[in-house]
């Protein structure tokens, strides 16, 4: 059972004894533990994602309450992360308003004239409140669900000699799993704050976190995280 301050693993509740004994005759899911010097990566924070409250209805991609309460637990790990000397790195997901750069995304979701959604220019792009970059920190635009698909973010890392990226933000099914994936593909370690994540269907969560924690990623709680940030020294974990 999980302690009292530990959240409970959301996938637990969909696996069967049969499940388990994969698992464990595979020996999945061991411990990769966090490096040297970390970033903090933080996906797709803006306001199209987490709506406004009392009036989500108007925010078509919106992930409501849980959206907010999620990215309000990301900015925790951003302030401890620039506390500790961590670089954050956000992304902001944004499409030309005629929907030029949609690409294969528009043959699976229409394209919505919408101020209340991620078009380039429109309310719906910005970074939501409470997310705020420091001067030593990183913005920028991406166009496809992982982070490092088509951006600068693998040699901004390489630069900075990060070992470790800590991933939050949303959703936890699409762009925080396709930039999890990615990481591993370049050997990073990478660590998911279970509380710092957030998508629109409960299902889709709990599974992209199991796959995650699977084999590509340590998803733990968001306490460990910052208590781990918190031993840092300009960015760097004691040797």
């Amino acid at each position: 059972m999980p302690s009292d301050t530990a959240p409970a693993k959301p996938w637990d509740v969909f696996l069967t004894e049969a499940d388990r004994a994969v698992l464990s005759k595979g020996r999945f899911g061991r411990r990769m533990g966090f490096g040297r010097r970390a970033a903090v990566l933080v996906i797709d924070a803006q306001r199209y994602m987490v709506g406004a409250e009392g009036d989500d209805a108007a925010w078509p991609s919106s992930c409501g309450p849980i959206g907010r309460a999620s990215l309000a637990a990301a900015a925790q790990v951003v302030r401890a992360a620039q506390a500790a000397g961590a670089p954050c790195i956000f992304t902001r997901f944004e499409l030309d308003p005629e929907g030029r750069d949609i690409g294969v995304y528009g043959r699976k979701r229409d394209l919505l004239a919408s101020d209340h959604w991620c078009l380039a220019g429109s309310r719906g792009a910005e970074l939501a409140e409470g997310m705020e970059p420091h001067a030593r920190d990183l913005v920028f635009v991406k166009k496809k669900p992982s982070a490092f698909h088509g951006t600068p973010l693998l040699g901004y890392l390489i630069d900075r000699g990060i070992d470790t990226v800590i991933v939050t933000g949303g959703a936890t099914s699409n762009c925080v799993q396709a930039t999890v994936f990615d990481a591993a593909s370049y050997n990073l370690r990478a660590i998911v704050p279970q509380e710092a994540v957030f998508d629109r269907i409960p299902i889709s969560h709990a599974i992209a976190l199991f796959d995650m924690d699977r084999q590509f990623a340590d998803v733990l709680p968001m306490a460990e995280v910052l208590a781990w940030l918190g031993t840092l020294r300009d960015g760097t974990a004691p040797a």
